[in-house]
């Protein structure tokens, strides 16, 4: 039964990791577009959106959403049951709060997809959501310090993802194969670039929590029109773009060889044991 249980949550990891991958191919091919055509760079809902409009694209959608709250129940338990052996001390309970809220967040995210399948919005535009809920927060009690809180967390959040990516940290997680020693460069390119693009967005929040104005609150979209409004901003757009489609890899190896320290047994290797032999 046990064992079964298990399999169970393999399987809705490897649905969370294969959704969030599918959305990040997206994001990266449209970045990719804006880098060398006329097209504005887009957010994550305006994406989604544009997918809406494609050929099963709401077939698409509904499958994305399953895919996210899959991944909310994989973090959520993950970091209740403790399934990656974090622990209890100060350092484990901190990743296991972040699993959750994370989870949370995403699980949230598939909320809105499924709206957006059943015609329910059109993604909004460049920064439009994250202004929208900045406004919405600023008009509660204490709502800049939350916003700031919030742009601390997400800061945060980016410096992780570009540390995990520099110092190979990921590697811990990911079985020793063929492809996953192939599949390096990208990972390491994918994991630092979606760290710098969390903290642009983190710092955009920020200063609208300190100006208290929420239309200096800016999402994924407008971080990415940022950069392209900056001093050979093509190409650095170029580069975002093809770092998301590694981050977009990252999610989909994740998906297959990410190891569960619980159920994992001892004759499993990853990455990191792999450089050390």
């Amino acid at each position: 039964m046990a064992d079964e249980a298990h399999t169970g949550l393999k399987w809705i990891m490897r649905a969370g990791y294969g959704a969030r991958g599918f959305i990040y191919i997206l994001l990266g091919y449209l970045t990719l577009l804006a880098a060398f055509t006329s097209t504005q760079a887009s957010g994550t809902g305006d994406a989604l959106a544009t997918l809406r409009g494609q050929p099963l694209g709401v077939a698409a959608l509904w499958a994305i959403g399953l895919g996210l709250l899959a991944y909310m129940v994989w973090r959520v338990t993950a970091g209740i049951a403790d399934v990656e052996d974090h622990g209890t001390d100060g350092k484990g309970l901190v990743a296991r709060t972040g699993q959750v809220v994370t989870g949370l967040i995403h699980g949230g995210i598939g909320i809105s997809v499924f709206g957006l399948a059943m015609g329910g919005g059109s993604g909004g535009g460049s920064g439009g959501a994250a202004e929208d809920w900045t406004q919405k927060l600023m008009a509660m009690p204490m709502g800049r310090y939350i916003v700031a809180a919030g742009a601390l967390i997400l800061l945060g959040a980016g410096i992780y993802y570009a540390y995990k990516g520099y110092s190979g940290k990921y590697k811990e997680h990911l079985c020793a194969s063929r492809s996953t020693r192939k599949a390096e460069p990208l990972l390491k390119g994918g994991l630092i670039v979606y760290g710098i693009l969390l903290g642009i967005v983190a710092l955009s929040l920020g200063y609208a929590a300190l100006t208290a104005d929420p239309s200096q609150a800016g999402g994924l979209g407008q971080a990415l029109h940022s950069i392209r409004e900056a001093a050979f901003g093509r190409i650095l757009l170029g580069i975002a773009g093809l770092g998301l489609l590694g981050f977009a890899l990252y999610n989909f190896v994740e998906a297959k060889y990410r190891i569960i320290p619980r159920f994992a047994g001892p004759e499993v290797r990853s990455l990191a044991d792999r450089a050390l032999s």
